[in-house]
C-alpha cells in the first residue's frame, strides 16, 4: 500500500500558484491512474483509492498548507499506512524550476507543509520534491512567492513538469524509489 500525497492550498484563489504544485501532481496521477478524487470531511482531504499492482491512496490535504500533517496523519492512521508507505509531493522554493528531487527523510527544508507532517507523523517519509525557484523568488518574501501563480514561460513548462513527476512517481510504484535529481 503507497499513501501518496501533493501538498497545496484548498480553494479557487490558490490554484494556480507555485504552493499548488504539489496538487498538480496528484491530478495528473490521478488523470493517468484513471480516477477521480473526491472529499473526505473527516480525513480533510480529496481522496482515492485504487490499484495499480497494489492500494494506491492519492490524497490531497484540504487543510491549507501549514496544517498538511493534520490531514495526512487522519489519512495514515485511517489506512494503516507505514511511515515508509507515505510520499510526499511538493514545491521546493531552494530547486531550479522544473527540477525534481526524490529523497527518503530528512527536514522540512524551510517548508512548512513538510514541517507540519514531520511534527505529526516523523520524517522518514519520502518526498518528491519539484522546484519552483527563479529570479523572483530572490527578490520577494519567500511567502509572497509561493502564492504566486506562474508566470507564462512557467505555464507552458507546466505539463512537461507534471508528467515527469507523474511518470518518476509511476516508476517508482513499478520499480522502487531512486533517490536521484532530475531537470
Amino acid at each position: 500500500m503507497k499513501l501518496i500525497i501533493g501538498l497545496g492550498n484548498p480553494g479557487q484563489e490558490y490554484h494556480d500558484t507555485r504552493h499548488n504544485l504539489g496538487f498538480m501532481v496528484i491530478d495528473e496521477l490521478a488523470k493517468r491512474l484513471k480516477v477521480g478524487l473526491k472529499f473526505d470531511k473527516k480525513l480533510k482531504a480529496d481522496v482515492s483509492v485504487t490499484m495499480h499492482g497494489e492500494t494506491i491512496i492519492l490524497a490531497k490535504p484540504q487543510t491549507f498548507m501549514n496544517l498538511s500533517g493534520d490531514s495526512v496523519f487522519k489519512i495514515a492512521h485511517f489506512y494503516k499506512v507505514e511511515l515508509a508507505d507515505i510520499w510526499v509531493v511538493s514545491d521546493d522554493i531552494d530547486l531550479d524550476f522544473g527540477t525534481i528531487r526524490v529523497r527518503v527523510g530528512g527536514s522540512s527544508g524551510g517548508h512548512n507543509g513538510l514541517k507540519d507532517i514531520i511534527e505529526k507523523i516523523g520524517e522518514d517519509f519520502t518526498r518528491f520534491r519539484v522546484g519552483i525557484k527563479n529570479e523572483a523568488c530572490q527578490v520577494l518574501p519567500a511567502e509572497a512567492f509561493v502564492l504566486q501563480k506562474f508566470d507564462a514561460s512557467e505555464q507552458a513548462k507546466l505539463e512537461d513538469i507534471t508528467s515527469k513527476a507523474a511518470e518518476m512517481i509511476i516508476g517508482s510504484l513499478k520499480e522502487g524509489i531512486d533517490v536521484t535529481s532530475v531537470k
